[in-house]
């Protein structure tokens, strides 16, 4: 349970960045959802990132939290202006999560939907269903001191093709070894930067710059 300190550091966090919320939600106006609504759906996406951003991770809070305020926006759409998700979908969604945050540490990858299946009991349906609910869009985007243009994004316009595209990326993902794949899980899935990353694998920036270009350029090959 958090202190209350931490509490208000997140509220202040949050409200320190509203700005990222108008800057988000103005990029959907005039698609048939009031900008009102657009806005209370970012602001929820906000206080997601605020209650979850880890300083340490050393990616910038904006970094982490754009993608979490279009990925509430985004699903605005989707459920057709409205959130309609079910107590027992939201709950199975944030014990997927702690199940993925473990899987991932012991695998280096990302369980597939049956594999979660599996580990929760759950149906192919409601499972699939949560991790849409819980997860925002994969970006695979250089950021930070890497920043070169290269990228990796998959759109998600709908949560079946959202859980298609993200399935598409662990398989291929799959096909890496137990030590390209732990690198593109520390960068892109824990947003950690290369220097963290060369800690992590007790490798050098350089080396991890290096392998990191090579790794993406052939995952951009499989995509094609």
């Amino acid at each position: 349970m958090k202190s209350t300190r931490e509490r208000e550091e997140e509220n202040c966090l949050a409200e320190n960045n509203l700005g990222l919320v108008h800057l988000c939600a103005n990029r959907f106006r005039g698609r048939g959802i009031e900008y009102d609504d657009l806005y209370g759906a970012g602001c929820v996406g906000l206080v997601k990132a605020a209650q979850a951003f880890d300083k340490e991770r050393g990616v910038k809070f904006s970094t982490y939290a754009v993608p979490v305020i279009m990925g509430e926006i985004k699903r605005l759409f989707r459920d057709g202006g409205a959130i309609k998700v079910s107590r027992h979908i939201k709950e199975l969604s944030l014990k997927i999560s702690r199940i993925r945050d473990s899987f991932a540490a012991e695998h280096g990858r990302e369980p597939l939907i049956s594999e979660l299946c599996v580990l929760t009991g759950e149906s192919e349906e409601d499972v699939t269903e949560a991790v849409s609910v819980g997860m925002p869009v994969i970006s695979l985007t250089r950021s930070g001191e890497d920043s070169d243009g290269e990228q990796i994004d998959i759109a998600a316009p709908s949560p079946d093709e959202e859980m298609s595209d993200r399935l598409s990326v662990m398989q291929v993902m799959s096909k890496l070894s137990a030590e390209d794949r732990r690198l593109i899980y520390l960068r892109y899935f824990r947003e950690m930067t290369q220097v963290k990353t060369a800690e992590e694998l007790k490798m050098t920036q350089v080396q991890v710059s290096r392998r990191e270009k090579k790794i993406l350029e052939w995952m951009k090959g499989q995509f094609l």
